[in-house]
Order: structure tokens, then sequence, then C-alpha cells
């Protein structure tokens, strides 16, 4: 009989690669994000800021939905008013499934863009769209969270000044994490693309 384990075992290794091969031939390839993936990045999401209907939030208020931030101000002649363009064609481009999205713009210039100026703002793009300010520490705490850069510009007066800023947006999962960083003028597709895969 001890001429046939050899065989039996080989079976048995036989039956079992083909179990494990049929098991890998059922599961779905894992899809892969086309912006960069910033997966197990840190960021505090327990900063309160204040939107322009005058609403207390920090980014953990979000948690469930998908969240686009992108970093700025009002005054800004070009990035800025771009960006928010194209996350309104986005939201378009998602239909129903917009509604599982929040776009928030964080101002990076809170000593001009006051509520008032906010709330006048926003609708130009997106009325579903948040504007967040805080005081000159909370920008600082949160942009630097983000690792997002600015400085300010001297211009002709002391209120005719600009910033230079970070261009990039991020997107925050539904569990609150950081996901992805979006290089400016991203195209919508392939923004899409990631996005279906976190609201899956």
């Amino acid at each position: 009989m001890r001429f046939f384990y050899p065989q039996l075992r080989l079976c048995w290794l036989s039956l079992a690669l083909v179990l494990v091969l049929g098991l890998a031939a059922c599961q779905k390839p894992q899809e892969k994000f086309i912006n960069t993936d910033l997966t197990g990045l840190k960021i505090a999401d327990h900063i309160k800021l204040s939107d322009q209907h005058g609403q207390v939030h920090d980014l953990a208020d979000f948690k469930g939905r998908v969240v686009l931030v992108f970093f700025g101000y009002t005054q800004c002649p070009d990035v800025c008013p771009t960006t928010l363009v194209e996350m309104a064609k986005l939201m378009e481009a998602l239909g129903e499934r917009a509604a599982k999205v929040q776009v928030v713009f964080i101002t990076l210039d809170p000593e001009r863009d006051t509520q008032a100026l906010l709330a006048t703002y926003m609708p130009n793009f997106d009325a579903r769209f948040l504007a967040l300010r805080g005081d000159a520490a909370s920008t600082e705490q949160v942009a630097k969270s983000f690792k997002v850069f600015y400085e300010k510009v001297p211009g002709k007066t002391a209120d005719n000044y600009t910033l230079n800023h970070t261009a990039a947006s991020y997107v925050i999962d539904t569990e609150g994490q950081l996901r992805l960083y979006l290089p400016y003028q991203q195209k919508t597709d392939m923004i899409v693309h990631d996005l279906n895969i976190l609201l899956k």
C-alpha cells in the first residue's frame, strides 16, 4: 500500500491547486485609482470652521459622503474659479451619485472672505457647495493638516494682495479618511472613475 501514498498525496495537492485557482478566478480584480492615492495619511478632522450660512462644521461632520476639498480664496483670478467650475461639471457628470458627494471650499483668506461674501460667491458655481472659513490660526492649522502651502503676495495697497497657494484638491472617503490627491485641471472622467470606486 505504501506505493500508492505518493500518488494519493499528489492527487490531493492537485485538487487543492484547482480549488485555489478556481476561487481566484471568481474574485474580481481590485480597481485601482487613477489619481494619487494618499491612503494612510492622517488629517485633523476636529478643526471647527463656519460655512457661508453661519453653521459650524468640522470635517468629521461629513462622514457618510465622499468629500472633495479645495483651498483657495474668492479674489483668486484664475485657479480657484476654474477649479470650482470643474467641480460643478463633475457633480453634473456624477448624476444621482452627486447626492453622496460634498464639495468643500476652504478659504485661505478669511481676512477678506467674509461669511456674506462667501454666501454670494458660492452659488455662482453650485448652490450645494460649502465654503468654510475660520480665523487666521484655524486656517493655518487646517492648511497644515493637508500640507497645503499658501503665502500672501503684497499688492499696491494693504488690502490689494494676492495669495500663492497649492492648486490641488483632496478627496476624503465616507469614513472620513484622506484618500486622493487631485492635480489642478484633472480630467473629469478620471475623477469620476476614482469617486465611483469610493462610492461603491
